[in-house]
């Protein structure tokens, strides 16, 4: 996938196709507009080019010029200020502390056991009931303001995006006590940027 839409320099983004790591980075590429070049790599098959690049081989890797950077959360976060507008995050610092707050309890309390699922094993029937169980009774979260504890579209929605396109694939299905969170996940799923963030893989995951 190419997000091309200015003549800004062109970076480059190693990116895995079915990764929810790489698909919230591809999230914020399109929702910013941002001109790169995003080159799916096997997960299994890390390139020594890119082991170069990041010691640890992990996707995604962001490559900016001179500026090497992994782990999604700090790309997410660096071209938010890389590239202001739209902005993903609060600028003042206790909005902005409060929203990397959730990006880390998201991770902490959700990206974990989406993880455990997906690896599979002893964990994966227990971490598949804590998720769903954790997102149900976060449901009035989900209803109370149009994105996640917030009016505006935000690096926590880009965070949270990935998670729900992938739950036919964790095999959770909400109850209705959820409704609101699966009114949140159609409203996310319907923005544009949504839809160029997909990969092939991806869109096959809710065919």
């Amino acid at each position: 996938m190419t997000v091309v839409a200015n003549k800004r320099s062109v970076m480059t983004m190693y990116s895995d196709a079915s990764s929810p790591y790489s698909h919230r980075v591809r999230l914020v590429l399109a929702e910013k507009n941002i001109t790169v070049e995003v080159l799916d790599v096997d997960p299994l098959a890390i390139s020594d080019d890119i082991m170069d690049l990041n010691p640890y081989g992990t996707l995604p890797t962001l490559v900016d010029r001179d500026l090497v950077l992994y782990e999604s959360r700090i790309i997410m976060e660096y071209l938010d200020e890389r590239f202001p507008h739209p902005p993903l995050m609060p600028v003042d610092p206790v909005s902005k502390a409060s929203s990397r707050l959730f990006l880390h309890r998201v991770d902490h309390d959700w990206y974990r056991l989406m993880d455990q699922i997906l690896a599979g094993g002893k964990q994966a029937g227990k971490a598949r009931k804590e998720l769903r169980e954790s997102l149900t009774v976060t449901a009035p979260v989900f209803a109370s303001k149009p994105f996640f504890m917030s009016t505006d579209f935000s690096l926590v929605d880009c965070s949270i995006g990935p998670l729900l396109w992938r739950l036919p694939l964790l095999g959770i299905e909400l109850p209705t006590q959820a409704k609101a969170v699966n009114e949140y996940a159609k409203n996310l799923f319907g923005r544009e940027s949504f839809r160029e963030s997909l990969t092939e893989l991806e869109v096959e995951m809710r065919e």
